[in-house]
């Protein structure tokens, strides 16, 4: 395993760093320390090629300007709270309303986790190096009350797994929701969409979502529909089975338990390229979005191609969206005291033909 740490330019007259992790296999990760941004995934396919795996920039200055969250730090609450509103312990509470017309709070609000400059340190071991980014958000940023203290990890090994660590303690009861917001594609970013991406979900049951896509409370079965996963399934056919094709909803993990404490969360693969992931996580649920609304606005990417439409596909391991609100969801509470504690690994690997 080595590092590099490079120059990646400025943000508000501060210095933004690129940090790289290489094992020897070859696969390498690169992330920054604005946002936690992991800018790049390489991983070989069969033949050897090796290829970024998820959507992104080479330019801080493409972050800066604002994006659809290419591999981010979400926080302090990833997905949606209804009005930006929610109460705690007999308390209201209001929120940044950041979601333009619909009023409602998203990804942490107008300046969430991911456009802050976090500081770090690196952690080499025996079989990987971990990067520990840090950052101290004082009560009421946002609208969140209580000064939470955040570190975030993200490590690469010598098995070719990603790993994506969050723990926070606060001093004041709040709500937490953490998550990261990468978009992958396995072909390779410039190859095309994932409508020929095969996918696995280890869970029986999802939330549907209203015209917001805020969560109605129902949970229901995939059953016969186009959120049904539970064998691995072109992701395109089953999107034929959805209205509008989009798929931007959460999906309720079984609790297959791997590695004794992770749940099995998504297995995704490429017959193209051969390469194969496998998400395994803490978390309750993952988010699945397939990217379906990246046309509406333009994104272009390092290579000049504009990002379009289920050019990538997001998983982000996290509680329930707008929990605060549905009483029967698990609770994002986090007291004084407690220690907020969630673990996602991202394993790559190959298929031969």
């Amino acid at each position: 395993m080595k590092f590099q740490i490079d120059k990646f330019g400025q943000v508000n007259d501060e210095d933004v760093v690129l940090i790289t992790l290489v094992n020897n296999i070859g696969m390498s990760i690169s992330v920054t320390n604005y946002g936690c941004i992991l800018t790049a995934l390489r991983v070989s396919d069969r033949y050897g090629k090796i290829d970024n795996v998820v959507l992104g920039y080479d330019l801080i200055d493409e972050y800066y300007k604002g994006h659809p969250f290419f591999g981010s730090v979400v926080g302090r609450f990833a997905n949606r709270i209804r009005g930006g509103e929610f109460e705690l312990d007999g308390v209201k509470h209001k929120l940044e309303q950041n979601e333009g017309e619909l009023g409602n709070h998203i990804h942490g609000g107008i300046k969430g986790f991911d456009k802050y400059i976090w500081k770090y340190s690196i952690e080499e071991r025996l079989q990987s190096i971990m990067i520990h980014f840090q950052r101290s958000s004082p009560d009421r940023e946002s609208g969140y009350p209580g000064n939470l203290d955040v570190i975030h990890t993200i490590g690469l090994d010598e098995n070719n797994q990603v790993y994506f660590y969050f723990k926070a303690k606060t001093d004041k009861p709040t709500i937490l929701n953490l998550t990261n917001h990468s978009y992958y594609n396995l072909s390779g970013m410039n190859n095309g969409n994932i409508l020929q991406h095969e996918l696995k979900v280890y869970s029986d049951f999802y939330l549907p979502t209203n015209h917001q896509s805020l969560p109605t409370g129902e949970i229901l079965s995939v059953k016969k529909t186009g959120f049904d996963f539970r064998e691995i399934t072109v992701i395109g056919d089953n999107m034929q089975k959805i209205e509008d094709k989009s798929i931007d909803n959460t999906f309720i993990l079984r609790g297959d338990l791997e590695y004794g404490k992770f749940k099995k969360g998504i297995e995704l693969y490429d017959p193209n390229s051969g390469r194969y992931m496998k998400m395994i996580t803490t978390q309750p649920g993952v988010q699945i979005y397939n990217a379906s609304k990246l046309s509406n606005k333009i994104w272009i990417g390092s290579n000049g191609r504009r990002y379009e439409s289920f050019m990538g596909i997001c998983f982000e391991a996290q509680h329930f969206p707008d929990s605060p609100n549905h009483i029967h969801f698990p609770t994002t509470q986090l007291n004084p005291g407690q220690i907020y504690d969630e673990r996602t690994i991202h394993q790559f690997s190959m298929v031969a033909e």
